[in-house]
């Protein structure tokens, strides 16, 4: 019997341990916090050509838009303890097409903090990210 329970307090030890470890890594875990995404077409003279996007997730397809210069396509979303998919967008311009994942818990929880607000700059040389709409940093190219 006692090493059943030795057993048993070793298994709720991890477990707890596992808990800890993932609330320290990522709190919005066990919370459901409401996040703010907005893919903005930063290109510098596109007016004839406009940046397609359409967004979805395995929550929902999102639809889709054909972005003019310094417009912005833009959503909010709930994460949770059940977990929250990602959201991925494609983008065409003119026939070049990038699909990418706009929003990640696992990712986009720490960067988005403390206003819970994602922005994506889409220019000619690629993709750029911002927290705060001001300051931005290149994530990937087109290719």
């Amino acid at each position: 019997m006692k090493p059943l329970i030795i057993f048993l307090l070793v298994l709720l030890s991890l477990a707890s341990s596992s808990i800890i470890f993932v609330s320290v890594r990522n709190p919005d875990f066990f919370v459901s916090t409401r996040y703010d995404v907005s893919v903005i077409n930063g290109f510098k003279n596109n007016s004839s050509l406009p940046l397609v996007i359409w967004c979805s997730s395995s929550r929902g397809d999102m639809g889709g838009r054909a972005l003019q210069e310094g417009d912005d396509f833009s959503w909010s979303l709930e994460t949770n303890i059940w977990g929250t998919p990602p959201y991925g967008c494609t983008m065409k311009w003119d026939l070049t097409r990038k699909r990418f994942v706009a929003f990640e818990v696992g990712r986009d929880s720490s960067r988005c903090a403390p206003s819970r607000k994602c922005f994506w700059l889409v220019r000619e040389d690629g993709f750029y990210f911002s927290s705060d709409g001001v300051i931005w940093s290149k994530d990937f190219s087109w290719s």
